[in-house]
């Protein structure tokens, strides 16, 4: 499995924000987390990334344990959050290599990612001249440099227009196929456009999980309806 989580809780002092969440996530699958705000969706991200600890239980990423192993789990993870956090004086290459540096990634995998997301024409410019679009590229491109096995990505298409949707969504899926991504959004059609399978999170809880078989087939849940119905 590329993520397993056992029992994993987390409190913020009374708050439990995860509560028990056992999750095993199988390899080359794009899955859907889809909860209200506040469900836990951002804290299990951030578990999983290793950027702050579980109160109680386990999480696996690749076979590593993300307290004991924080360091070579992040090697095996790309992060896009959802505030996407890029320095905006900085030209778009510069940065992209000032990660690779960080990755200890080769000089060409700055070049292989520039063009994977479609960076050619922009990749002079300083990030604070790009449009939202084009930041976002800019992300899954820094999250991306070291050839991560497991891609989480945090509402990766907040603020886009609908061109910029359909372009980041095919970017996904194209990134994606070789890949375990968990995806995190509050779009319906972003999960029917992309994933494989939908995990229903509420008062962090695992209420739901399902294949989206299950939603897109003909006949099949309206998944608008599904998520109102375990997560109201």
């Amino acid at each position: 499995m590329a993520i397993t989580t056992h029992a994993l809780s987390k409190h913020y002092g009374t708050q439990k924000a995860l509560d028990q969440v056992t999750l095993d996530l199988p390899k080359g699958q794009i899955v859907g987390l889809l909860g209200p705000n506040g469900a836990g969706k951002s804290t299990l991200m951030k578990i999983l990334t290793g950027y702050i600890p579980a109160s109680e239980g386990s999480a696996m990423v690749c076979g590593l344990d993300c307290a004991k192993d924080s360091l070579a789990v992040r090697q095996k993870v790309g992060y896009l959050p959802e505030h996407n956090p890029l320095y905006l004086d900085m030209y778009v290459t510069e940065f992209l290599r000032f990660v690779a540096n960080l990755y200890g990634a080769p000089e060409e995998a700055v070049e292989q990612r520039i063009a994977e997301v479609g960076l050619t024409p922009e990749r002079h410019k300083q990030i604070k001249q790009l449009s939202k679009g084009y930041r976002q590229r800019v992300g899954l491109a820094a999250a991306l440099v070291h050839d991560p096995e497991v891609l989480i990505l945090d509402e990766p298409t907040t603020g886009l227009d609908p061109n910029q949707l359909v372009e980041i969504r095919k970017l996904i899926r194209r990134v994606g196929a070789n890949k375990t991504v968990l995806l995190s959004t509050h779009i319906m059609q972003e999960v029917e456009a992309l994933c494989d399978r939908v995990i229903f999170i509420r008062q962090g809880k695992i209420v739901r999980e399902a294949s989206m078989d299950v939603f897109t087939r003909s006949g099949g849940e309206n998944l608008e309806a599904a998520f109102r119905k375990v997560t109201s």
